[in-house]
């Protein structure tokens, strides 16, 4: 009798498996356009920003302070070889600043701020040659001038690191601090740059003091990068202080009128559909990315560029993803010279590439 209840009760639960399946296959498709996302003027929204009234201030400022006391041991610690990575709720700028202006003096400092949407790495590692070689002439061992006149724009990122990484011993108390404010930020976060900050953190010449808010920052790095080039040491110092500098070069998601807020209304809609259908979108965009001053992409060219990539396999297929693109008002239809439809995106060429961007 036992045996009968368990086989009633997995043909149960199987039938309900199959059931929901089919349920959940005929569900409407989403109605959301890219019209509907109510968005503010940029200016506006950032003045109201502005005019917030800040709260616990006086908390704040005890807590920030609070972290001074351990400003002698994270000298010391950057002084044994390691890195200090601050995590924690909140702008974690102006103490890490007060911590480089106050025990940080008697060391030469490199400001690198990673929330910019760009940074030249390159140019980051000359500036920190540049500093590292203005210290070591000023010692009285190199007052003779041996290494005056050296011209680091010219050279290339392997001697840069030799450079950096020098092997006189006399000279290992002799380094360069580079503070930067979220490693994790958009303009450092892809891997190329990654591997190069974990290069120059493990130069003998150089200690790095960085920050990070992005709650999977530590998926940037591998497990030596994390423990052999960085060697970093974790503090958990919550500030709560408000992201005012970092989030005035961030693109405001309810602010329109500009090519960053066109892109993130974009990617917001085309996160609700499939992979395909994103993989479908892409080559509309790389078509009109490539081919700007034709009218739009053929619906024939971009099927046979599909059924190619095995992003479809029917005509009837791919219909459907551009009805699902025309309903939230991704793309558009208009009549070519010699009468044929052809698609196009509603966006400028500048939003397209960063949407591309998003999509990759």
């Amino acid at each position: 009798m036992e045996v009968d209840d368990l086989d009633d009760e997995e043909f149960a639960f199987s039938r309900n498996y199959f059931l929901a399946k089919e349920l959940g296959g005929s569900k409407k498709k989403s109605s959301g356009k890219l019209a509907d996302i109510d968005v503010v003027d940029e200016q506006e929204l950032r003045a109201a920003a502005a005019n917030t009234e800040p709260k616990h201030e006086r908390e704040i400022a005890a807590l920030i302070s609070s972290y001074k006391s351990s400003y002698a041991k994270w000298v010391f610690e950057l002084r044994c070889g390691f890195g200090l990575l601050m995590y924690g709720f909140g702008s974690k700028k102006s103490l890490i600043e007060d911590f480089a202006s106050t025990a940080l003096m008697d060391y030469s400092v490199i400001v690198v701020n990673g929330y910019l949407q760009s940074v030249n790495i390159k140019q980051v590692i000359i500036a920190i040659a540049e500093e590292l070689s203005d210290q070591l002439k000023s010692r009285p061992k190199n007052a003779s001038g041996s290494n005056v006149h050296q011209t680091f724009s010219s050279r290339s990122m392997d001697d840069l690191f030799v450079f950096l990484n020098g092997s006189n011993e006399e000279d290992k108390d002799c380094f360069v601090c580079v503070v930067i404010h979220n490693i994790d930020g958009p303009g450092l976060r892809d891997s190329e740059t990654q591997e190069y900050l974990a290069r120059v953190a493990a130069c003998s010449h150089v200690r790095i003091i960085a920050s990070v808010d992005h709650v999977n920052a530590p998926l940037l790095w591998d497990k030596k990068m994390v423990h052999t080039q960085f060697n970093w040491l974790w503090y958990h110092v919550p500030t709560f202080a408000p992201y005012k500098i970092e989030g005035m070069f961030f693109p405001l998601i309810l602010a329109h009128g500009g090519t960053a807020q066109s892109a993130k209304t974009a990617t917001i809609v085309l996160q609700s559909l499939t992979p395909n259908a994103q993989s479908v979108f892409k080559v509309l965009i790389e078509h009109q990315l490539s081919h700007p001053d034709e009218e739009g992409m053929p619906i024939d060219k971009l099927y046979a560029i599909c059924r190619e990539r095995f992003l479809v396999s029917s005509q009837i297929t791919l219909n459907s993803h551009l009805t699902e693109f025309k309903d939230h008002e991704l793309v558009k239809t208009r009549r070519h010279s010699d009468g044929q439809d052809c698609l196009y995106i509603p966006l400028p060429s500048e939003a397209l590439e960063k949407l591309l961007t998003e999509l990759s």
